[in-house]
């Protein structure tokens, strides 16, 4: 995935999401096994052995990648402990031990939906937040993903500690997931990134359209500017909040001289607000040029490191062939396991409370 990026010139900053336990539903892997009807349990057992990344395996990886990649222009290393319920104690507390040796920062997934808020309440007795903070996650190196189900008191900390947010406007209407409150975030301070999380609203990583969403989406009933997001926010979302939730830091995000050449360049009628023009009109197809680090990969709609026509015949052949045995069976499983899944869930909040997005009060 990386030589992917290199290959395309794009800068990445990549994390390589690590889970090491509850890998289908909030319960041991064994435990839910065990719990299927007999004739299921094979083929989900050889579905989870395919999992084949170990903890102990996980720190050696990591420090292999970074010491390939940390000193590169275009390329950098996170940790990304994949979210609270995928990950042990014991897995929290190596990925926290290397984020502080190696200064790295950290993507983690936290309350992007209700059933990760009660999960977090059943498995510490307390908010997702306190979980982690127990290990030192809390910082300047942490962006929490979606972040949906914090309540006052989890933003709060967040603030005091200089923790950042990415907000996945469209992902979250999507899975069902909820609204972040993004205008809380901005009321305390709390640097939020725009990101996609492979889930957007047309499956097109448009981040043009993203930006409107945000923008959209959080816009309360009311008269007062004050209240909602300003374009400017939007703007500051996705460019520098975004670039301080990864290693490159200050290093992007702005031009300015000294500053690494990143940038898109669109053309835009002068008699329109730049902002607006941007933010509320602006598409993909608008756009001219896209720079990064000085070097020139898209313009005038061909990408330059790209042969389109060669790629689209390797793409055309890769799909003529039939799926393999093992991806027979797990479409297949994923179908016959949908029922037991659900009836794992369907008790999961107390019997009077079944629809989580209403909750008492005291247990916000």
């Amino acid at each position: 995935m990386i030589r992917a990026y290199q290959d395309i010139g794009m800068r990445v900053s990549y994390s390589f999401a690590f889970r090491d336990q509850n890998r289908l539903v909030y319960q041991g892997d064994q435990e839910f096994t065990a719990s299927l009807p007999t004739d299921l349990q094979p083929a989900l057992q050889r579905h989870f052995a395919r999992f084949g990344l170990r903890l102990a395996d996980y720190g050696p990886l990591f420090e292999h990648l970074h010491a390939e990649h940390h000193n590169k222009e275009r390329v950098r290393i996170q940790l990304a402990p994949a979210n609270l319920h995928w990950c042990s104690d014991a897995a929290l507390e190596m990925l926290a031990d290397l984020s502080a040796r190696y200064e790295a920062p950290m993507h983690m997934h936290l309350v992007e939906t209700a059933y990760q808020k009660e999960y977090a309440r059943r498995r510490g007795g307390g908010t997702a937040l306190d979980y982690i903070d127990r290990f030192g996650f809390l910082g300047p190196r942490l962006t929490l993903g979606h972040g949906v189900w914090l309540n006052e008191t989890d933003l709060d900390r967040v603030a005091a500690t200089g923790t950042h947010i990415c907000h996945n406007c469209s992902s979250n209407f999507r899975l069902r997931s909820g609204v972040a409150p993004l205008n809380a975030f901005e009321k305390r301070g709390i640097n939020t990134a725009i990101g996609l999380d492979e889930a957007g609203i047309n499956d097109d990583r448009d981040m043009l359209q993203e930006m409107r969403m945000v923008l959209r989406a959080q816009r309360v009933p009311g008269m007062e500017d004050k209240d909602v997001p300003s374009t400017g926010q939007v703007l500051r979302m996705a460019t520098v909040g975004g670039a301080a939730t990864t290693p490159f830091g200050s290093h992007i995000g702005t031009l300015a001289v000294g500053k690494a050449a990143d940038l898109v360049l669109l053309y835009l009628d002068p008699e329109t607000p730049v902002l607006d023009a941007v933010i509320q009109r602006a598409k993909n197809d608008g756009v001219e040029l896209v720079m990064v680090a000085g070097e020139v990969i898209y313009e005038g709609g061909r990408f330059t490191r790209v042969d389109r026509p060669a790629a689209l015949r390797e793409l055309h052949q890769s799909l003529q062939h039939a799926l393999a045995d093992d991806e027979v069976e797990r479409r297949a499983l994923s179908k016959t396991l949908l029922p037991h899944v659900r009836r794992f869930y369907a008790g999961y909040f107390e019997p009077d409370l079944h629809l989580p997005y209403y909750r008492p009060s005291s247990r916000v």
